[in-house]
């Protein structure tokens, strides 16, 4: 008898000493919210099943997307790499990456685990044959045995396209919906019934996601997986409405993420010492975080840091990228301390609200807001966000949550805002943000290097610094006679900033005619276009009209829709492109999505900025978005 009880003690003792089987990891993901969970504090919320999770794990407080919008945002989640250093961060494109780019779906297949995405990818690169399984039907549970599985579920009814309509079936699981006159609507909106409709019916969404988020987990605890799987929640970035997505700003950008550890493994999240996690994460260190979790070894080429465990440094800033979204070229980086919010806006003369088939077309958001600015009543707040941007942006987000009080030029502020930006542009630096180059000519450039990650690494091929001292002139310029020398630059993308710069210059720019008429013939596609477009809208000048027109036809889709967007920025002055459009380019690009274009890639936008034109040109247009 004292035999066989020894015996049994020594065999509970070895099984105790074993350890834990490497957990299964489950990704549960929104499209466009920010953290209006209850366990944020949030007492209009209704997120019963998410507050759940957050009160048997941990809430990251400041929690952050580096991109506003989906496509750049996914392919940083997904590859630990910075979008602008791989070139994916437009929305929506098809870049050339490394041949020896594996993802974290194909590393975790590496350590034995069982991949699914359902369904959504985004990655601005192809996903075939990264995953397992991907699509509509992909599930943990259509692994053989007890093999370990990394899930992911994409939930899109929160999404930019639910919540700026109103279709009574995408609420109709809920019980209690609510209550419009307790709604907190934000300051930059004009507080009219329609706004709180929006606002509530966002918040709805958010419940339905929940229900989501309880179904799965449900799931995992009928399979008897619940206490084997580490569970991520968050959304991808800010909400789809007005100020949130496509801004730079940390309504944009902050996002809610909720992390449930089983105790078998709070070893593997040691770090974590509180419910509520005060240290910043980006979307850039959720991969290497993972891989951790997994016992699995982090890339070299990732540039994400590992959040998670023993011997984890602070993160000590999160940065942030906003280029072209849909057919709206733009350029702004941000970089965060955990207080301040310093934003430069590399094209400040655009507004965020660019005259745009994605922002006057078919959303209940935007479409209130032109209502009320017709009216003459939009607050100041809301007003902002058609004119112009300030060149730089800096806010106490602990004193200014809401973002209203631009600290630049203040005093006391200065030092900070100087010492933010040199970071700002030393990370630029080091990670060879190609968002320097416009993006048809970042695209002809890596055609000889394989990738566009390639590409910008190499010297001969991509000079960022010399670049960024060129883009750095703009909106700051005294006398466009100090663009004479980059003008004349051997390369083609400090000529091309140097005419951004002078497209932002608010005097006089008649001395600059004549090598503008001369750029508007250059070698590089971007110079050319861009020079014409300077010149149409200052002389009209005939010559600049017809590049403009052969650019429409180029072989290379970036490269036509940097034209077509340029057309668009001429407004009526686009009257004698009509016919070429009409005739030539849009029976080229045309198809079945919205009624109008050949896909959701390059010809969708391409079709929207030429689709506007027509619009400014006095011709109706029919879309069905």
């Amino acid at each position: 008898m004292q035999r066989s009880l020894i015996f049994l003690l020594v065999v509970l003792s070895l099984y105790a000493c074993q350890e834990p089987q490497p957990p299964n990891i489950l990704w549960i993901n929104a499209e466009d919210i920010g953290p209006a969970w209850g366990c944020y504090g949030d007492d209009y919320a209704i997120t019963p099943n998410i507050d759940q999770l957050a009160e048997e794990g941990y809430i990251f407080r400041k929690a952050f997307s580096n991109a506003p919008i989906c496509a750049p945002a996914r392919s940083t989640l997904i590859t630990g790499i910075y979008a602008t250093s791989l070139g994916t961060q437009h929305l929506r494109s098809e870049i050339p990456v490394p041949q020896n780019l594996r993802v974290l779906p194909e590393l975790m297949k590496d350590a034995g685990y069982f991949t699914t995405n359902n369904a959504k990818t985004d990655y601005n690169f192809s996903a075939e044959g990264r995953w397992d399984e991907n699509g509509g039907e992909a599930h943990w549970r259509n692994r053989g045995g007890d093999q370990p599985f990394f899930s992911v579920f994409n939930f899109g009814i929160t999404h930019e396209g639910h919540a700026n309509s109103n279709r009574p079936e995408d609420t109709e699981s809920l019980e209690q919906k609510h209550d419009p006159e307790r709604a907190q609507i934000p300051p930059y909106y004009p507080k009219t019934d329609e706004f709180k409709s929006i606002w509530t019916h966002q918040y709805d969404l958010i419940t339905v996601f929940d229900q989501e988020v309880g179904k799965l987990v449900q799931q995992l605890k009928e399979d008897g997986e619940y206490e084997n799987t580490i569970i991520f929640v968050f959304a991808d970035h800010g909400y789809g409405l007005p100020r949130y997505k496509r801004w730079l700003y940390n309504s944009g950008l902050q996002v809610p993420f909720v992390l449930h550890v089983p105790d078998q493994y709070k070893e593997l999240v040691s770090n974590l010492t509180t419910q509520e996690v005060d240290q910043m994460v980006g979307f850039v260190d959720f991969a290497p975080s993972v891989l951790s979790l997994a016992g699995a070894e982090v890339p070299q080429m990732m540039e994400g840091k590992n959040f998670l465990g023993e011997e984890v440094q602070p993160k000590e800033y999160i940065y942030g990228y906003r280029d072209r979204a849909d057919d709206c070229y733009d350029v702004a980086r941000s970089v965060y301390d955990g207080r301040y919010m310093y934003i430069r806006h590399f094209m400040p003369h655009k507004p965020y609200i660019q005259n745009a088939v994605i922002f006057n077309r078919g959303k209940r958001g935007f479409e209130e807001l032109f209502r009320v600015k017709e009216e003459g009543e939009l607050p100041p707040e809301a007003q902002d966000m058609f004119t112009p941007k300030p060149v730089e942006e800096l806010y106490d987000l602990q004193n200014d949550p809401y973002e209203l009080h631009n600290l630049i030029g203040e005093e006391g502020h200065q030092a900070r805002a100087q010492e933010m930006q040199q970071n700002l542009y030393d990370w630029m630096v080091r990670h060879h943000d190609t968002g320097l180059l416009n993006e048809g000519e970042m695209m002809m450039r890596a055609q000889g290097d394989g990738s566009v990650y390639e590409m910008a690494r190499d010297s001969s091929s991509y000079a960022t610094a010399n670049i960024l001292q060129v883009a750095d002139l703009v909106g700051k310029l005294d006398d466009p006679g100090e663009l004479t020398s980059y003008l004349e630059s051997e390369d083609s993308g400090v000529r091309y900033w140097a005419l951004v710069a002078l497209d932002a210059y608010e005097g006089d720019i008649a001395s600059q005619y004549n090598v503008l008429s001369s750029l508007s013939q250059d070698e590089s596609p971007s110079v050319a276009i861009l020079a014409s477009e300077i010149l149409i809208k200052q002389i009209e000048d005939e010559g600049a009209y017809q590049e403009l027109a052969r650019m429409l036809q180029h072989e290379n889709e970036p490269v036509v829709l940097q034209a077509a967007i340029s057309v668009r920025n001429l407004g009526e002055k686009a009257q004698p492109l009509v016919d070429t459009i009409q005739e030539q380019v849009m029976p080229e690009y045309s198809g079945e999505v919205w009624g109008r274009y050949k896909n959701w890639s390059y010809p969708m936008f391409i079709g929207m900025a030429l689709d506007q034109t027509m619009v400014n040109c006095g011709i109706e247009v029919s879309i069905d978005n």
